[in-house]
């Protein structure tokens, strides 16, 4: 296994690491993410984002888990673009709420070039107030990230969502290497990568090493990896997908952890129907940020008055920015 060798920050990981990982004793698998996140990062610093949907619904993709797909039969009405002075005030009140980095999302396949003009608006003004700036809004093309860069975008999500044999079953509008060409035109724009998957979606164990360790992979790797519990929503086809065990969770977070210790990984959607316990756990196995604010995009999250009271029993404060490496 990579882990042998004089640093623990690979890019050459097999599907067979990735399971010996996930076969550990939970203990054991804790103990070596917790270690690995204290190389890096404090391990009592949480960084703060919020994401907003600044245009929702009507997306032409597929996706079996997205309400917001035109594929679906849900109650997310498809909005135009949100304007920009909207936006902007929604970010100043996630600031004063304690994110540091603001996320807009967007429900498009990708943008048209004339969707970007209102789009690095949004980002220029995100900046303008203090914060890190995130976007993610479907395919991009070299120009179109060259673009946003131009504009001061910090980060840019593009998720696998999971392995690329099991993927076929959960979205057919996008292929795997669609994801992968949009994820190498942010690298090439010089932006950072915010990439992570879903997990919950009907996949096995295999598919969940195999998915972490394309993106462990990545050279250089995601500077963000959000690892997404499915929330299953009335009218799509994930609706009544079995429930993944919050144990089985866990480890993907520190399996996820362990393969790219110098990503900060994001305990990201799905946090509303976890437990305390679990989300303290997920802490423990390396999860160094989450997203504030009760919504995430069209489904819910808890509420700041939970996080608040979470942080606290915890011991747990916001990080200023996104972790601080070289941290003990």
């Amino acid at each position: 296994m990579p882990l042998d060798s004089d640093t623990d920050v690979h890019h050459d990981w097999t599907i067979e690491d990735a399971l010996s990982l996930f076969r550990l004793p939970f203990n054991d698998l804790l103990f070596s993410a917790q270690t690995c996140h204290r190389r890096y990062f404090d391990a009592n610093q949480v960084q703060m984002s919020r994401l907003l949907s600044v245009k929702t619904g009507g997306c032409p993709e597929d996706c079996a888990y997205c309400p917001q797909s035109a594929h679906h039969k849900t109650s997310v009405k498809a909005e135009k673009l949100m304007p920009v002075d909207d936006v902007l005030v929604a970010a100043k009140q996630a600031q004063e709420q304690g994110a540091t980095r603001y996320c807009m999302g967007a429900a498009w396949r990708n943008p048209k070039d004339s969707d970007l003009d209102d789009i690095c608006s949004m980002v220029e003004g995100v900046k303008a107030l203090g914060l890190e700036s995130c976007a993610t809004l479907g395919m991009l093309t070299k120009p179109q990230a060259e673009r946003l860069k131009q504009a001061g975008l910090d980060y840019y999500n593009h998720n696998l969502d999971t392995s690329e044999e099991f993927y076929g079953r959960i979205i057919t509008t996008r292929t795997y290497q669609d994801r992968l060409d949009t994820l190498e035109n942010v690298r090439h724009a010089e932006i950072k990568v915010c990439c992570g998957g879903i997990v919950g979606l009907g996949e096995t164990c295999n598919d969940r090493a195999a998915m972490l360790t394309n993106l462990a992979n990545l050279n250089p790797h995601p500077e963000s990896v959000p690892i997404n519990l499915l929330v299953r929503v009335e009218g799509t086809p994930l609706d009544h997908a079995e429930t993944l065990d919050p144990l089985d969770f866990v480890r993907t977070i520190a399996v996820a952890k362990i393969m790219m210790p110098d990503s900060v990984v994001r305990l990201s959607a799905g946090r509303e129907i976890m437990s305390d316990e679990t989300q303290a756990l997920c802490f423990l196995a390396g999860a160094g940020s989450i997203f504030v604010g009760d919504t995430l995009l069209t489904t819910g999250n808890p509420d700041k008055d939970q996080d608040v009271l979470l942080f606290e029993r915890l011991g747990l404060h916001p990080a200023p920015a996104e972790g601080t490496p070289g941290a003990t």
